[in-house]
């Protein structure tokens, strides 16, 4: 069992950054970071291979988004730029149990934290 703790979220201005955290109990191998907007589902916004070779991205936060991770550390990041007001939500980090390549589908999942809340104003 792995033990996920987000952290790093707050209330930003439209095209301020932020960088989110993923503290991680133990080692872990794929891993993703997902939002939930209120009333609205859980989405993949991106994923990492367990090597940090390999990302995904969603198609709305391409080119502002970086997913990132440090083994040694148990720890992944995800550095937000360019923030919009679409982007507000309650952001989730996820560890896979098995796979250490890219997993993009959030049901794929076994360990998630409790999310870190992004707002971001106008």
């Amino acid at each position: 069992q792995v033990q996920l703790v987000e952290s790093g979220g707050g209330l930003v201005q439209a095209g301020g950054s932020l960088r989110l955290s993923c503290a991680a109990s133990g080692p872990t191998l794929a891993m993703g970071w997902f939002r939930q907007a209120p009333g609205k589902e859980r989405v993949t916004v991106a994923a990492i291979s367990w090597s940090g070779v390999t990302t995904y991205y969603a198609d709305s936060v391409k080119g502002r988004f970086t997913i990132s991770r440090n083994n040694d550390k148990n720890a992944a990041y995800l550095q937000m730029n360019s923030l919009k007001p679409e982007d507000t939500a309650i952001y989730y980090c996820a560890a896979h149990k098995k796979s250490v390549n890219v997993v993009i589908n959030r049901n794929e999942y076994a360990y998630w934290g409790l999310g870190t809340q992004v707002t971001v104003s106008s």
